[in-house]
């Protein structure tokens, strides 16, 4: 137990550092003042997303961007509540914003990829903005990202991420995840391993999508519109992926407010790592996973007296302090600097990650009122 919980920690270790160097190697983009240039299609499928609905289209009307460059594009996912009327009473007060409604065409086990690939074929702008229903993005988020794509000249463009959370542990423990997938999703692009994204703030050429294949070969899985799309675009042409670093180009999203809808959502995001194509993306799973799982089976051992509590312990506060050089630097890029401390939440994290990882390689999920077969 000692040899194995040395070598997964060593492991643990190397790639934790690795992701804090490339963390740091990502360099802060910097706006100029250049003419806007590219046009958008900014694409939102939802369902049931009536208390949501309101916020994001207020923030989408607010945009700082030329109103000619861009448009929205809502597909309705069989809504079963007034989620088309919130929008439909949205148009009618927006009526500068080119704007159109379509009702998605289900043709495979992924609904979310179905509704963007429904909605790809009618854009009439290059650029494939997408979001999701619970979401608010923010006033320059086309702006920096025109800003971005003129400077680099990219085809896939991934934007940062965080939750909106009030002041309680249960958010926050939330925003600690979050915070160490964007950590992580930084650290990739610096050290030229990308292999994580999140569709709440993802953009890509429509001529990119469709050399790609689109979703084609990825839509066996429920989720993985932006990760397993990300995947497959590295595999064919990894220099046209970017991460655009910048604070003003932050999607805030709403964390969850049950512990059984967390958990089913992470289940949906752990659920697609078996269908990686990077192998890199699998190692990180791997470790992570085991990780977890040997701090967890250490806890019940030491209470069974078969394990010394001074080694689990040394364990985990070596873990606890490589995790938290990368949460903090999140941290500072995400939330400025907000204090953070999540110890209590460290010691939840393992459990709860070690459940989900194990539970999403066999059983199955519900999602917007549907069950999911792994």
């Amino acid at each position: 137990m000692i040899l194995l919980l040395s070598i997964v920690l060593l492991l643990y270790i190397a790639l934790i550092i690795q992701l804090i160097w490339g963390f740091r190697k990502v360099p802060h983009f910097v706006p100029t003042t250049v003419t806007p240039k590219n046009s958008f299609s900014i694409v939102v499928p939802f369902r049931n997303e009536e208390k949501n609905l309101r916020k994001l289209l207020r923030s989408i009307s607010d945009l700082n961007y030329p109103k000619e460059l861009f448009e929205l594009i809502m597909v309705d996912d069989f809504s079963k509540d007034k989620s088309e009327r919130v929008y439909i009473n949205w148009r009618m007060e927006n009526g500068l914003i080119e704007t159109t409604l379509l009702e998605n065409l289900r043709l495979s086990n992924s609904p979310k990829k179905d509704a963007i690939a429904r909605a790809i074929p009618i854009l009439k702008n290059q650029w494939v903005v997408t979001t999701d229903a619970d979401c608010v993005v923010p006033e320059n988020w086309l702006y920096h990202l025109d800003q971005f794509i003129q400077q680099s000249n990219a085809e896939m463009v991934v934007g940062p991420v965080v939750y909106k959370t009030k002041n309680n542990w249960f958010h926050h423990f939330q925003q600690l995840d979050l915070l160490s997938l964007q950590g992580t999703t930084v650290g990739s692009f610096g050290i030229g391993k990308a292999f994580m994204c999140n569709g709440a703030n993802f953009a890509y050429t429509k001529k990119f999508f469709n050399e790609l294949g689109g979703f084609g070969g990825i839509n066996q899985q429920a989720s993985g519109d932006d990760v397993m799309l990300l995947q497959k675009a590295i595999l064919k042409k990894p220099e046209a992926i970017q991460y655009l670093k910048n604070e003003e180009s932050i999607v805030t999203t709403k964390p969850e407010n049950n512990l059984f809808k967390l958990f089913m959502q992470r289940v949906r995001w752990a659920s697609k790592a078996t269908s990686y194509s990077s192998n890199y993306a699998k190692f990180v799973a791997v470790v992570v996973l085991l990780m977890n799982v040997f701090l967890l089976v250490g806890c019940v051992l030491c209470v069974l007296h078969y394990f010394d509590w001074y080694i689990l312990l040394s364990v985990f506060l070596i873990k606890y302090l490589v995790d938290y050089i990368l949460l903090a630097q999140s941290n500072n890029y995400l939330r400025k600097g907000k204090f953070l401390l999540p110890l209590a939440s460290s010691i939840v994290y393992p459990i709860f990650s070690s459940v989900v990882g194990l539970y999403s390689l066999f059983g199955s999920f519900t999602w917007k009122g549907r069950k999911f077969s792994k």
